[in-house]
């Protein structure tokens, strides 16, 4: 395994309990994909960092964006449901969640969308979720509704099926490649002086058929999410076959581009090889590769502009009318954080998917 041409992340391996085990592995076997080694940290059964605690809000760490104002879910959950009228209001339709968190999300779509004709009564509200943590969390905030538990998108029914995945796709395993100015190589964690590091691979070919390897450059850094792809094909096929539409938020762009691999512990950023298993470890996800893998019509833009159409200020002006002092600029300051440009505004990304002969989703240009 060569070495980055930036110094190895200089990691005690005694740590934790599960960078014990990634070593171990990795003197048995060799050096792992940061793929590899994302899913270890995030899913072992365990000691990962989602099965083994709640990380979301103040106490965890990190704050999303339905945890920051009940705006946002109610604007999504509206969205989606004019979508749902703009294809004829089928009935029954599957209203699902991917990585639902502690339900805050689902909790707002179903209180905004109440007085939606026709609406509650034709949905199956379904979550997928792994985690029997949150799920136990999600049926408490979602009660007394029926919820339906999946573990996977392949599970949701054979139906039309209108669908949020807030802050989902960035947390799955990505792979990265570097070019070294002759060849491709894979970026790997392994063991160097009884330490874990980032090391390369041996020259590969042309990993993947994408347009981010088209334009290689010294240097240059390719990230692609495996476990992304599958997942956006079922969306798209289940849309197509049936109807429905899509809302995707995230952090990223339109291509991958650079190394965007990081670790977030107490709501800031931590060296992601240093305690394995504590700390959530995310990438920026790439909507193009998902758009394509999806293969539906599809509309793109930021979260602060998605928003603002969606007639945020307008939501945010009535609620705040009959608050005073701190709880007062508290909303205001929500407000701020999910529209503005330098906070969550242009840095969270809004993908709408919808099926071939029907609008796209409110809010895009």
């Amino acid at each position: 395994m060569a070495d980055l041409a930036r110094p190895p992340c200089m990691t005690e391996l005694v740590g934790t309990p599960l960078g014990q085990i990634i070593a171990a592995r990795i003197a048995a076997t060799g050096p792992i994909t940061l793929a590899e080694y994302m899913a270890e940290c995030l899913l072992h059964p365990d000691h990962g960092y989602y099965t083994t605690r709640t990380p979301f809000g103040a106490a965890g760490d990190f704050t999303t964006a339905p945890e920051i104002s009940q705006m946002f879910g109610e604007l999504l959950g509206l969205c989606l449901a004019q979508s749902w009228l703009d294809q004829g209001a089928p009935n029954p339709f599957t209203l699902a969640e991917l990585g639902p968190g502690r339900g805050t999300l689902m909790a707002d779509v179903l209180r905004a969308t109440r007085a939606v004709p026709g609406f509650h009564a034709g949905a199956q509200v379904m979550l997928v979720e792994a985690s029997p943590a949150l799920r136990s969390e999600q049926l408490a905030r979602l009660a007394p509704r029926d919820i339906t538990h999946a573990d996977s998108i392949a599970a949701l029914p054979d139906q039309p099926l209108f669908l949020l995945a807030n802050e989902f796709f960035d947390a799955l395993p990505i792979r990265q490649f570097q070019f070294d100015g002759t060849h491709w190589r894979e970026r790997l964690v392994g063991v160097q002086g009884g330490l874990l590091a980032f090391g390369l691979s041996d020259p590969l070919t042309l990993p993947f058929v994408a347009p981010a390897f088209r334009d290689p450059a010294p240097g240059r850094v390719v990230e692609v999410c495996p476990a992304a792809q599958p997942i956006a094909e079922t969306i798209g096929q289940r849309i197509h076959a049936h109807g429905g539409a899509a809302l995707i938020v995230d952090y990223g762009g339109w291509r991958s581009a650079g190394d965007t691999f990081q670790a977030v512990r107490a709501h800031g950023f931590a060296d992601p090889l240093a305690t394995p298993g504590q700390a959530d470890l995310t990438a920026h996800v790439d909507f193009e590769a998902l758009a394509a893998h999806a293969g539906l019509p599809h509309a793109y833009t930021g979260q602060g502009p998605f928003l603002l159409r969606l007639g945020i200020e307008a939501r945010a002006a009535r609620l705040a009318h009959s608050l005073t002092g701190a709880p007062l600029q508290s909303h205001l300051a929500a407000h701020r954080r999910l529209t503005h440009p330098q906070e969550m505004g242009s840095v969270f990304k809004v993908l709408g998917l919808h099926r071939p002969g029907t609008p796209p989703p409110p809010g895009f240009a």
